[in-house]
């Protein structure tokens, strides 16, 4: 399968959730929200998983910053309903510079005919 990754910007980051498994083992996870700048579909929440990867989330991370999540679906049944959710496992700051040349790139290729959706 390929990697699935998206850009956005973070607009909100979620309280930390605590619990303990059926074995008694306690977990940790917290969700934020990224909105991109497409028309479409532009809000998502995803979910990082562990006390190391929350307190990475929280050190590294604020609303307003413009980042690449690279992430994973996963959808897990319980008591015959389903439930996906976007685990992000790796969150890349993009700075300002970079996420303009990426814009110029796409409009260059565009205007060549490149971005023709046929």
């Amino acid at each position: 399968m390929a990697e699935l990754q998206v850009e956005g910007v973070i607009t909100d980051i979620l309280a930390v959730e605590n619990g303990k498994t059926k074995a008694g083992k306690e977990w940790s996870k917290q969700l934020f929200l990224l909105k991109t700048d497409s028309e479409y579909n532009n809000l998502y929440c995803f979910e990082v998983f562990g006390d190391e990867k929350v307190a990475n989330l929280t050190k590294y991370n604020k609303v307003g910053d413009h980042v690449k999540v690279v992430f994973n679906v996963n959808t897990n049944e319980w008591k015959g309903r389903y439930f996906t959710s976007l685990s992000a496992w790796r969150i890349e700051k993009l700075d300002a510079v970079q996420a303009e040349a990426q814009d110029t790139a796409q409009e260059e290729s565009e205007e060549d005919g490149q971005g023709l959706p046929f």
